[in-house]
């Protein structure tokens, strides 16, 4: 792809952990984390300042307790220890390659990862690091979804970038029915009066109130993050209008 002028300089990407998992039930598969690795670091050798929120579910997740008789609250703390889990194999992944990775940890885990600290992350990002958020907002009953807006609007992020496994927001589940066309573009409003599934609530609701703009898009095409950068023309678009 032709490289010109990006349209975000600082961007938030959130990453669900299934997207680590590619084909496989659970767990991180490892070319599916090289290439997601690879992708990201391409974009930061370009000069995009980037921070990643990356979920846990492809590990644990909080939301199935009652499946494992356990409280909801211990149940997302083990899901804030899954992302941990993620942030450091993808920090390791784009180590490897070549871009400073920084793993983040919003509960206190000194031993292995940095605590989140906003003016340190944003120090991160300018001196050309890229930050990994780990543990969610470090609070039970909220996803990485809610933490990725509330970081990105801790951050400056120009824009939240919201991976996902279709290619963008649709009226109807895609997986279910294949006649459904993505929205290229909706408001804020309209997706909460929709009650569209593909990202949280909440986290839609704190990017209205700041007018974060988000992109909804698909990871599993190659070359989609560094189009939603440069292009208007990959997933959809939420944002005041």
């Amino acid at each position: 792809m032709t490289v010109k002028k990006p349209r975000y300089r600082r961007i938030l990407l959130k990453m669900s952990g299934e997207a680590l998992m590619g084909d496989a039930s659970f767990g991180i598969r490892p070319s599916v984390l090289k290439s997601v690795a690879k992708e990201v670091h391409d974009l930061c050798r370009l000069g995009i300042q980037i921070a990643i929120v990356i979920g846990g579910g492809n590990i644990f997740r909080g939301l199935n307790c009652s499946e494992y008789h356990m409280g909801r609250v211990p149940a997302d703390h083990m899901g804030m220890l899954a992302t941990m889990i993620n942030a450091i194999a993808l920090g390791e992944a784009l180590n490897h390659l070549g871009t400073h990775a920084r793993v983040m940890s919003a509960i206190e885990m000194n031993k292995i990862a940095e605590p989140y600290i906003r003016a340190r992350a944003v120090t991160h990002m300018e001196r050309g690091r890229l930050v990994i958020f780990g543990a969610g907002t470090g609070n039970p009953y909220f996803s990485t979804d809610t933490a990725a807006a509330l970081r990105a609007m801790e951050i400056g992020a120009d824009v939240l970038l919201k991976a996902t496994r279709v290619d963008g927001v649709y009226p109807t589940d895609p997986e279910k029915d294949p006649t459904a066309k993505p929205f290229s573009k909706l408001t804020y409003q309209e997706f909460l009066e929709k009650n569209l599934k593909v990202m949280d609530m909440t986290a839609v609701a704190l990017a209205m109130g700041q007018n974060l703009p988000i992109i909804v898009f698909n990871l599993r095409k190659k070359g989609n993050i560094q189009k939603a950068v440069y292009t208007p023309h990959v997933g959809t678009l939420i944002s005041g209008g």
